[in-house]
């Protein structure tokens, strides 16, 4: 496996890394998520005519990246830079699934920033498992419930799981359609997710099953581990630099011992974090791809948790502050942890699958 990004990786990211360094202030965040839709339209605009919403497609999908070394390169440079914007759930998982059911018209608008999804396929009781959709299709007619949609207020359309005599599909439902009701609220980590009501919602038929959601699904492990490596990345960045500015006793806090030793332990975690991205982003094609992918998670949850709490207790109450990076940055490091798995429930499917 080559770890050295190519050339057009490299650009990318540069690119990215700039863009998000120059626009992406903790200002500028701080009022995002005081917004009452949780991200901005203007931001999302500028990242669309970036390319950087065409670098999570293939060729044939109209994008020009989309493999899990393009994913992985976004989402950290999103992550290192504490973005709020929904790409993950909105872009990666929505636009992937419209490309899966070869609504190409559809993927175009994603890409060019002017269609916004949401993914309504969690239910309230369903914990992390796939398979657990109580909804029902009645014919095209969408009955039940879906817990903690992200992006659902903003999205043009919904794409919601549901049972129907064949097993588990998926549909496209418009945000307004009748029988729609959303109850939005505000994230811990900055952006928004509803609680989604469906009573006899009209929904259009994907095509799509349970196997080709667990795909996407496979692809969103590795953005949000990716996401939360650039994360811990700026929690390292910024520690450090804290440590060497620090003084007491006449000298920086970071030339002392005890500190020192600690903040080793940071940057051991964050080699084995990032050896971890870079081999799940390799191997979503390998027979053994779950694998792979519960182990990486597995690691994000225990090592990120150390991260950020040892981040918080060497800067101390400064740490705390809204109008700091940091604060922003250790909420998204542990909630990561909670997103497709966290890291008990990825442990046991690694045991589960290695004795498979």
């Amino acid at each position: 496996m080559n770890f050295v990004l190519t050339e057009e990786r490299k650009m990318l990211q540069d690119t990215l890394r700039r863009y998000l360094r120059d626009k992406y202030t903790t200002s500028v965040r701080n009022d995002i998520l005081n917004s009452e839709m949780g991200m901005s339209a203007d931001i999302w605009a500028e990242l669309a005519e970036l390319g950087m919403l065409g670098a999570l497609f293939t060729e044939d999908q109209g994008g020009y990246g989309g493999a899990g070394f393009d994913i992985a390169v976004v989402f950290k440079e999103l992550g290192r830079a504490g973005v709020v914007e929904p790409l993950l759930d909105s872009a990666l998982m929505g636009g992937r699934l419209l490309a899966a059911a070869g609504k190409a018209d559809m993927v175009e608008d994603v890409i060019a920033g002017t269609l916004q999804l949401a993914v309504a396929h969690g239910e309230p009781g369903g914990r992390y498992d796939l398979d657990y959709v109580l909804t029902q299709a009645d014919g095209d007619a969408l009955t039940g419930r879906k817990a903690v949609v992200m992006n659902a207020e903003s999205a043009n359309h919904l794409i919601v799981s549901a049972r129907n005599g064949d097993g588990i599909a998926f549909y496209l439902v418009a945000r307004d359609a009748p029988g729609v009701d959303i109850q939005g609220y505000p994230l811990l980590a900055g952006g928004r997710a509803a609680e989604v009501t469906l009573d006899k919602a009209p929904g259009i038929p994907l095509g799509l099953g349970l196997a080709e959601y667990e795909r996407i699904n496979a692809l969103a492990l590795v953005a949000i581990s990716a996401e939360a490596l650039g994360a811990m990345e700026s929690a390292t960045a910024l520690t450090k630099d804290y440590l060497m500015t620090r003084k007491q006793f006449g000298r920086p806090i970071g030339t002392f011992q005890a500190l020192a030793h600690r903040m080793s332990d940071v940057l051991i975690e964050l080699e084995q974090v990032r050896s971890a991205v870079i081999n799940a982003a390799g191997n979503l094609d390998a027979s053994d791809r779950d694998l792979h992918l519960s182990a990486t998670k597995n690691l994000i949850g225990r090592a990120g948790r150390l991260v950020a709490e040892e981040a918080i207790q060497m800067h101390g109450g400064i740490a705390m502050t809204q109008e700091y990076e940091l604060a922003h940055i250790a909420k998204r490091i542990i909630m990561a942890d909670h997103r497709f798995g966290d890291t008990d429930y990825h442990l046991e499917r690694f045991i589960a699958l290695s004795a498979a």
